[in-house]
């Protein structure tokens, strides 16, 4: 790699989008940021915001068939701001990959038989591996010489104990069909956890946090000195908290009961669980301001939804405090848990016994700096702690090809 190659390009593919950020990790800059979003339909649209020249922001639709007229697309606007992918500066390509099972466990060079092995995964994610190798295999025939590197939403999850992972079911089929508990939102549990160390002003290793990422897919993390000992998700993301479409935890005779008594198919009962259900299918809503509003309102159906919501958190934090035993921070991040004063003051009242406690002046502050909300006395320190996943793939990313 050149010397002066610092630039790196993330890529997070989704079904029908690509997200992009273009990051220079000598300053760990971005340098560029966008959207692709309706691959595949009528009319695309893609956002480009080049942010190294103070640029302002491009908009333009069309027709892109594929994730190939993406990207081209994508490399079409980089290059118009002279940050094109045939740049000596660009180091390497950092792909976000949900599902990288027990294999991976870091960051990892992609080749055709890594390539492989994210296909042979498809079964346990099959609405993100897909989607994220299309997105891999466009980039590299765009640049077959660069080093592409995916980073895995499980890997940071990996190093949870064998009883933390495991179902309690019968091993041998769970050992044949891969079912465990593999987690997600890896690289913002991460990210954060390391970030909450800093904000205390110690090495991630001293430090035991809870991390609360709660976005319309939410998930909670007991990190302890720096490494994951257990996470909310499961198998698939559906596990854990309630979440903006998402049930969360449920008995599973539930899905038998819909099949024998309501007759509703496999697929209907996934539709339900994953896209009618959590906070939209409690009241309707999934945007936790329009809830907020609604209570404020009277709405007592909103009401209920988010009494659900802080309960199912209040449970995990409890659970995690149990299991880390000693809890030096509670760090709330993502667009919830960045965002929303009120879900935090809620899912923290309370837990007074657990050394847990917001300062309500502390709390209503809006920024986009990490910050402490409780108060100067308090036993465990509550944060808000804002993500940056794509920052976290870059570094990954970056780091790997440089060694």
């Amino acid at each position: 790699m050149s010397a002066t190659a610092t630039r790196v390009l993330v890529l997070n593919s989704g079904s029908s989008s690509v997200k992009y950020q273009l990051l220079d990790m000598a300053s760990s800059t971005r340098l560029a940021v966008g959207l692709v979003e309706r691959i595949g339909e009528e009319t695309s649209r893609l956002v480009h915001t080049p942010l190294a020249a103070g640029g302002e922001k491009r908009e333009t639709e069309g027709a892109m068939a594929d994730h190939e007229a993406a990207l081209k697309a994508v490399a079409a606007e980089l290059a118009a701001d002279g940050l094109g992918l045939d740049s000596s500066e660009l180091a390497a390509i950092g792909h976000r990959v949900v599902h990288g099972g027990l294999k991976f466990t870091a960051p990892t060079v992609i080749d055709d038989a890594v390539l492989k092995e994210i296909e042979r995964l498809i079964p346990v994610a099959p609405l993100h591996n897909p989607a994220n190798i299309t997105g891999i295999r466009t980039a590299r025939a765009l640049r077959p010489d660069l080093p592409q590197v995916a980073v895995f939403d499980t890997a940071f999850h990996t190093t949870m104990p064998e009883y933390a992972a495991r179902y309690a079911i019968d091993v041998a089929t769970a050992d044949a069909h891969r079912i465990r508990r593999y987690g997600f939102h890896g690289t913002s549990h991460a990210y954060v956890s390391r970030r909450t160390a800093e904000l205390l002003g110690k090495d991630p290793s001293e430090v035991n946090v809870i991390v609360l990422h709660l976005g319309n897919g939410a998930s909670a993390s007991a990190v302890a000195g720096g490494r994951c000992v257990d996470t909310s998700m499961g198998l698939t993301p559906l596990e854990g908290l309630v979440m903006g479409t998402r049930s969360g935890d449920i008995d599973p005779a539930v899905t038998f009961h819909l099949k024998r008594v309501a007759g509703m198919s496999t697929d209907e009962i996934d539709e339900l669980l994953n896209k009618k259900s959590g906070l939209v299918g409690l009241c309707g809503d999934n945007d936790m301001r329009e809830i907020r509003r609604r209570i404020d309102e009277g709405d007592q159906r909103a009401e209920l939804a988010f009494d659900i919501y802080i309960h199912r958190l209040k449970k995990y934090i409890g659970a995690y405090s149990a299991v880390l035993g000693r809890v030096d921070a509670v760090a709330f991040t993502a667009g919830v848990g960045e965002n929303a004063a009120p879900v935090r003051e809620a899912a923290v009242a309370g837990l007074e016994e657990l050394g847990l406690a917001v300062d309500a002046a502390r709390n209503a502050v809006r920024s986009g700096e990490p910050r402490l909300i409780s108060p100067d006395h308090a036993r465990v320190a509550v944060a808000v702690v804002p993500t940056d996943e794509e920052l976290e793939i870059a570094q990954q990313t970056y780091a790997l090809v440089n060694a």
